[in-house]
């Protein structure tokens, strides 16, 4: 995808690590970023103020906020963690995730393990879909996740937000009818979760590793 859109990460460097590496991300202000074959034209002409970024990798639009919690994985290839198999490295990701809110809420917390579902005119924004890995609780989603790979490793994107995703939907081209709906996803409020708190538990559950923490500014 070639258009004025920035990147997310400097790719190439993240490509070249030679150790796994989670980073914890915070960004200075609420950032929307876009799949990795998302066109630009799927926002509003008027978004212009708002900041726009590009992830590699699959699924729709996302509206991050300084509160969310945001956490990616780069597993080389010569890591004991990796995989070859798409949905198998999405599925571990993912079961990090699972076994560390399920410690802390109740309910019935899953990983969603068949292919990708729902709506697929739902489908320019992320939360409002299922993916491998992704996790729900109570059937209601509460984490996103999206990888990259290439030769050299595997990049897994993940977030629990904080906020509803309803001001996403004003950045919108067009909005679909019952998207709104689609995006009545769990943030960290509606489980009784404290995100410094389920960051540092999943740097545990995924490591050894090294961490970095980045601050994304527009």
């Amino acid at each position: 995808m070639r258009d004025d859109v920035e990147e997310l990460y400097d790719y190439d460097a993240v490509r070249a690590l030679p150790t796994a590496t989670v980073f914890v991300v915070r960004p200075a202000g609420p950032t929307i970023v876009l799949g990795g074959s998302q066109p630009l034209e799927v926002l509003d002409a008027g978004v212009g103020a708002r900041a726009v970024r590009r992830r590699r990798g699959g699924g729709g639009a996302v509206l991050l906020q300084p509160e969310d919690v945001w956490i990616d994985w780069w597993l080389p290839a010569d890591d004991e963690r990796w995989s070859p198999d798409v949905h198998v490295m999405s599925q571990r990701v993912g079961e990090w995730w699972c076994d560390v809110v399920s410690a802390r809420v109740e309910g019935d917390v899953a990983v969603h393990r068949s292919a990708l579902g729902g709506n697929p005119a739902f489908r320019v924004a992320c939360f409002a879909g299922r993916g491998p890995g992704e996790v729900f609780v109570d059937d209601r989603k509460a984490v996103g996740l999206t990888q990259w790979r290439v030769r050299e490793g595997v990049f897994v994107s993940t977030v629990m937000h904080a906020h509803s995703s309803a001001r996403l939907l004003e950045t919108f081209r067009d909005v679909p009818p019952g998207l709104g709906e689609a995006l009545n996803h769990h943030v960290t409020s509606s489980l009784g979760l404290d995100g410094d708190e389920l960051t540092a538990a999943l740097i545990i559950r995924s490591g050894p590793i090294t961490v970095r923490h980045l601050l994304l500014i527009a």
